[in-house]
């Protein structure tokens, strides 16, 4: 008897151990870890082979999440928001090219039905349907529907009425027509929608630095939510390849219209480690709260070289739409029952090695050890070979508390084209107080699955100056890492709150402005909120080491209303006081 229960208490310990060990993931951090395929079309990996997708939805549908996006031979499914499944699935006719597949789709909930519409400029493109999408179990609901639309939404209303908004264009604006739901017809012709103004809102206009030098803007991305009453169009803009590319929203009180543009736009992340937040859908999770799916840009190897963003969303008391990027390439929690999107996601765990030393086994040309911790997903380091035993150390300069590891990886050399199965990353973690006494924290030899921006939440956090990646496996090409981001808590003080705030915009152009404050010595980063109501401070640019920002993006007729904050690894300052601008 008594061997019995020393043999039940190992039991019950290996069980506990375990259970520590697979602790249910609370966090999520963006760009999210999807196995994102590589660019299926030729031509489009120019500046080498890259994984794309982007113009994503995600729709709640029986108890779970399905997300759709661009070029992935198929979609992908999660209880979570988390723990992503692919589902394998071409949704084409054998009559279109080899390289295409379904491009910017249309997905939405008729009764128990899920019906999936991609992209087309012909009327051959069917409406498929399934009420089993967790498997590939699709049939025709139409086989040819009558409108070429690129960029479609479809959008049921309360009253059963089905509409339709598309268009992708820097000519053209956004279209919407009534659809009868049974027969799929068009119940009228299409109606001309919104159309960009960028001499008004300077956030639309296209390029880098939103100066309309290279081509006119794009209007595109068509997602209509309602809200007690009211219609909000949302749309992306200017163009899919910038760092300001972003959601815009109109409203109106008729589901065509007419709709009048919102001076700020609605998902805007300009800034950060990985930048933009446009063409995307808004959706409820299970308790109901509102959240925004978009577009990420990386647009190194291929300008259409992108990846996908979750953000808290939601509605005022006014009605007014809203989308929380502030810190939106940091962990935030996961959804977990009913919440007030207003106040943060935002876990509090800081970046602990920004621009710290690193070292490395080895590096490959240009791709030097520091562009690993430099904040920006468009550089990368690169050892030299794919080998296992390749490694970087990332030193946090103290010894520090870290709550969470992301590691993204860069894909330098790939040779891989298309929806990949059957490939995957591996790799040990380790942290160290010295630099020299090492304890394995990670253990990721084993791992089977495609994992290109793994994030980990530590079950335990750990004190650690510290933190070595050890390559063990990768798809293809060459070891690389965009982005190796240690999350938690330094042993320091915050910064203090910011001076001097100043934002100087002239009658030449108030669409721009140049925003300058006194730089803080214990700080590397800000955030500047900004809006057109001084209680409505709803979009964010974050800064790394410098104290101005050129600012391009205001509504010429409108007042805004600015205010920043100062963050190091030990945390966030005190919020500056609202500074206006007329």
């Amino acid at each position: 008897m008594k061997n019995q229960n020393i043999f039940l208490l190992c039991l019950i310990a290996i069980f506990l151990n375990s259970a520590q060990l697979l602790a249910q993931q609370r966090t999520y951090c963006n760009p999210i870890n999807l196995d994102y395929g590589y660019c299926p079309i030729p031509n489009f990996t120019e500046a080498g082979k890259h994984r794309a997708t982007a113009d994503p939805v995600i729709v709640d549908y029986k108890g779970d999440y399905f997300l759709f996006s661009t070029n992935q031979m198929g979609y992908w499914w999660s209880h979570d928001l988390n723990h992503w499944k692919f589902v394998s699935r071409s949704f084409l006719k054998p009559i279109h090219h080899v390289y295409d597949d379904l491009c910017a789709p249309a997905v939405w909930i008729m009764g128990d039905t899920m019906l999936v519409y991609g992209s087309t400029v012909s009327k051959d493109f069917p409406i498929w349907m399934s009420t089993n999408p967790k498997v590939d179990d699709w049939k025709e609901a139409v086989d040819s529907f009558k409108i070429g639309a690129w960029d479609p939404d479809f959008f049921r209303d309360e009253d059963g009425k089905l509409y339709l908004y598309y268009g992708s264009s820097n000519k053209y604006p956004l279209y919407g027509v009534g659809v009868d739901p049974k027969t799929f017809q068009p119940t009228g012709d299409p109606k001309e929608l919104l159309y960009l103004d960028d001499k008004r809102f300077g956030w639309q206009r296209f390029g880098e630095y939103a100066d309309n030098t290279f081509l006119d803007p794009f209007i595109e991305g068509s997602w209509m939510t309602k809200y007690k009453g009211k219609y909000y169009l949302q749309y992306g803009a200017p163009g899919t390849e910038m760092s300001g590319y972003a959601d815009g929203v109109a409203v109106a009180d008729h589901p065509l219209g007419p709709f009048v543009h919102q001076s700020t736009p609605l998902s805007y992340k300009p800034g950060g480690f990985a930048r933009g937040a446009g063409h995307g859908a808004t959706f409820t999770d299970h308790w109901g709260n509102f959240w925004h799916v978009s577009t990420m840009v990386i647009s190194v190897k291929n300008n259409f070289e992108r990846r996908i963003g979750i953000w808290p969303a939601g509605f005022d008391k006014d009605g007014t739409i809203y989308c929380n990027t502030a810190f939106g390439d940091y962990p935030h929690y996961l959804p977990n029952g009913e919440a007030d999107h207003l106040k943060s996601r935002f876990t509090g765990w800081m970046l602990l090695n920004y621009n710290k030393p690193v070292t490395v086994s080895s590096t490959y040309g240009g791709y030097h050890a520091n562009f690993a911790v430099d904040e920006n997903i468009k550089t990368y380091w690169s050892a030299k070979t794919v080998n296992s035993g390749e490694w970087l150390i990332s030193d946090m300069g103290e010894t520090s508390m870290v709550h969470s590891i992301q590691i993204n990886y860069a894909d330098q050399d790939a040779t891989l084209m298309g929806k990949q199965h059957n490939i995957f990353h591996q790799y040990k973690l380790y942290a160290s107080i010295d630099g020299k006494s090492w304890k394995l924290i990670v253990d990721k030899s084993k791992n089977h699955q495609d994992v290109p921006h793994d994030y980990l939440e530590l079950a335990h956090p750990v004190q650690a100056r510290y933190i070595k990646l050890e390559n063990i496996h990768v798809p293809d090409g060459k070891f690389a890492i965009s982005g190796f981001r240690l999350f938690g808590y330094g042993n320091g003080t915050k910064p203090n709150p910011v001076n001097g705030l100043t934002i100087l915009r002239t009658a030449n152009d108030k669409r721009s402005a140049w925003i300058k404050w006194t730089a803080s010595d214990d700080a590397f980063g800000y955030n500047i909120y900004f809006g057109t109501d001084p209680d409505k401070l709803y979009n964010c640019m974050m800064v790394y080491g410098s104290n101005e920002y050129w600012f391009k993006g205001m509504d010429k007729d409108a007042t805004y209303y600015y205010t920043i904050e100062a963050f190091n690894e030990n945390g966030i300052s005190d919020i500056s006081k609202v500074v206006k601008s007329e």
